[in-house]
C-alpha cells in the first residue's frame, strides 16, 4: 500500500480538479490521498470547505480509495502559523502541513521552527533543516517530508541524514501539482534511495506514511 498525504488542485495552483488528482493517484497505484491546497489567511476556510466537501462526496461514492481533507500553509509569516494551524483544525482539517524552508525559494526564516512548534502534522520539504530544528520535531511528532518533487527533492539527502541523526520521523510525498506526478512504488522506492537510504528504510518510510495517513482516516478503508 501507498498513499500520499501532500497534494495539490484547482483550489490552490495544482492542474486538476480534485476528482481527477484522486484518479490519478488511484490508476498510479495509491489508496488514499489528503488534498491539502496552499493556504494562509485569505483562503484557509474556503479551501477547506471545498476539500471536506470533496471528501465526503468520495467516502459516498465507494470505499475502495480514502481521501483526507487538509491544508499547506504557505509563505505565512512565523508568528502566525500556530494561529492558523489551530484555526485549520477547528475548520476540520484532517491534516495541516506546512511549506517548508525549500531551498528553492524564499521562504521565511524561522518557518520550520515555527512549524514544529505549532505541532502541525508535517513539515513539507524542509530544506536545509538545522539539527535543533530537527530534535525539536522528533520531541513534538511532527514528521518530515521526503520529497519526490523537482526542485524541492535537491534537499532530500540532508533531510534523510539529520533524520537518522537526531531521530526525526520521516514521510514521503509527491507535492503532486499535474498529470504524472506520482511516482508510484516503484519509483518512490528509487527516490528515497537516493537520498541515502537503504532498501528496508525506504519500505520502512513508505509504511509509516500509511500508518500516519490511518492515523488520521476516519473511514473503513484505509484502515483494514
Amino acid at each position: 500500500m501507498i498513499v500520499d498525504l501532500h497534494t495539490h488542485t484547482t483550489f490552490s495552483d495544482g492542474a486538476l480538479i480534485p476528482a481527477e488528482s484522486a484518479r490519478r493517484a488511484r490508476t498510479a497505484g495509491y489508496s488514499g490521498i489528503a488534498v491539502t491546497d496552499h493556504a494562509d489567511h485569505s483562503n484557509l476556510e474556503q479551501n477547506l470547505t471545498g476539500a471536506l466537501r470533496f471528501k465526503e462526496s468520495y467516502k459516498c461514492a465507494g470505499k475502495d480509495f480514502a481521501v483526507l481533507a487538509g491544508v499547506e500553509l504557505t509563505h505565512v509569516r512565523p508568528s502566525q502559523i500556530s494561529e492558523l494551524t489551530k484555526r485549520a483544525r477547528e475548520l476540520g482539517a484532517d491534516i495541516v502541513n506546512v511549506h517548508g524552508e525549500t531551498i528553492i525559494e524564499p521562504v521565511e526564516e524561522g518557518t520550520n521552527r515555527a512549524a514544529v512548534l505549532a505541532g502541525v502534522d508535517i513539515l513539507a520539504h524542509p530544506g536545509l533543516i538545522t539539527e535543533a530544528d530537527a530534535r525539536l520535531a522528533a520531541e513534538k511528532g511532527v514528521y518530515l517530508e521526503i520529497t519526490t518533487r523537482r526542485g524541492h527533492a535537491l534537499s532530500n539527502g540532508h533531510v534523510a541524514h539529520i533524520a537518522k541523526l537526531t531521530g526525526a520521523k520521516l514521510v514521503v510525498n509527491n507535492d503532486a501539482h499535474s498529470p504524472g506526478d506520482y511516482a508510484g512504488k516503484s519509483m518512490t522506492l528509487k527516490i528515497l534511495q537516493g537520498a541515502g537510504l537503504t532498501l528496508d528504510e525506504a519500505e520502512e518510510i513508505i509504511k509509516e506514511t500509511v500508518r500516519l495517513f490511518k492515523i488520521k482516516d476516519r473511514s473503513d478503508y484505509v484502515r483494514k
